[in-house]
């Protein structure tokens, strides 16, 4: 019973370590693209631009979604599109008008 416990110990700070070092590195490039937006909003964003932000906004935000409810990525599948594509009108439309 210990022996078990002690793999699944393991096996969750793997999982731990694994998730700190993609959040650093994502936070890392990050501050490397900071100087890099600021040029890209300065002159404001149209309805193109705000589309292909909001796309990838969507698509990250809905894989962690996924992956935190363990099996969203088969079996609710039908619920996750509706919610891409709803997340995606409204980061699209809020982006454009913001900027």
């Amino acid at each position: 019973m210990g022996e078990i416990d002690q793999k699944q110990k393991n096996e969750s700070r793997k999982i731990m370590l694994g998730m700190m070092a993609i959040v650093l590195l994502v936070l890392i490039a990050g501050f490397f693209m900071l100087p890099a937006l600021g040029t890209v909003f300065a002159p404001g964003l149209g309805l193109k631009d705000a589309a292909i932000i909001a796309f990838f906004v969507t698509a990250i935000l809905l894989i962690i979604f996924a992956v935190a409810a363990g099996d969203g990525l088969l079996g609710e599948l039908q619920y996750m599109l509706a919610g891409f594509f709803l997340f995606y009108l409204i980061f699209w439309l809020m982006i454009a008008w913001v900027f």
